[in-house]
């Protein structure tokens, strides 16, 4: 049997070693199915893997208060000769209340505060902001939950080296907006504590029927056991061909050890407890 390893996508050189849809119309790399609730599309869109757009520095931001994205800035008056003083406190006012930053929201300028009693977030640093869109979804929870998505490396036997052969993407359901609407439409699901979902599992067509998705799924499994979670989801589709679904087939999770929790004809939902 050949050697394989298995790769947590949480920067840009992992993110470049995900395998081929075996659709070329669909791509890992650009599908944002499930990120979006309404809109999200498996397309291949080729742009989408130039390096994002940086975002606007706060100063900037702040010059058009009107909230009006098209709006041309402020043209009050400037006095270049005006002194710049900052306005009196008031030491009778209450200290302002920040909101609860939102761990999987992109670009939140406050840092998140550490909760003493929770154990410590997963090591290295936020979300990637300027690579492709798709490696800031993969990356947006990395210092908070870990990784969202995995590859399976296997060692080529013409000795070329390892090749990505096998894709996971995972998380908590409140990064998948269409997983949560989904889940939604079947008011039986148990609701606490919430599972964490399993979006996507893909082999590239010369890798099928190898178990390398089997052995990818176990270890999505493991991983999330680890972090905690006593459940997982999957939504395949099942009327629908194997290459044009993001999420396998109701037989293929039934052999990872899933059960059917809701015996839908199109959208069932598989579940296995951890």
């Amino acid at each position: 049997m050949p050697r394989t390893r298995i790769l947590d996508v949480t920067d840009a050189a992992a993110f470049e070693r995900l395998p081929p849809c075996a659709d070329p119309a669909f791509d890992h790399r650009t599908c944002d199915y499930w990120e979006e609730a309404d809109r999200g599309s498996k397309t291949h869109r080729a742009g989408w893997l130039q390096a994002a757009a940086p975002t606007a520095p706060a100063s900037a931001r702040a010059r058009n208060s009107s909230g009006n994205p098209l709006a041309p800035a402020s043209r009050e008056a400037v006095n270049p000769f005006a002194p710049s003083r900052p306005p009196a406190a008031n030491p009778f006012a209450p200290a302002p209340r920040r909101p609860a930053a939102n761990p999987f929201a992109f670009g939140d300028d406050e840092p998140i505060d550490e909760n003493p009693f929770a154990p410590p977030p997963p090591g290295g640093p936020a979300m990637v902001t300027d690579g492709p869109r798709k490696l800031g979804l993969l990356t947006r929870g990395r210092a908070v939950f870990g990784s969202y998505a995995k590859v399976l490396l296997v060692d080529a036997s013409d000795g070329s080296g390892e090749r990505a052969i096998a894709y996971s993407q995972f998380g908590p359901l409140s990064a998948y907006p269409r997983a949560l609407r989904l889940r939604e439409l079947y008011p039986k699901l148990p609701s606490s504590p919430l599972p964490a979902v399993i979006t996507c599992i893909a082999t590239t067509a010369e890798a099928r029927s190898s178990g390398h998705a089997l052995a990818l799924v176990e270890a999505v499994c493991a991983d999330l056991a680890s972090r905690g979670f006593a459940a997982v989801e999957a939504y395949p589709e099942a009327k629908t061909r194997p290459d044009a679904t993001s999420a396998a087939t109701p037989a293929f999770w039934e052999r990872a050890g899933f059960r059917i929790a809701v015996a839908d004809d199109r959208f069932p939902v598989m579940r296995r407890e951890l």
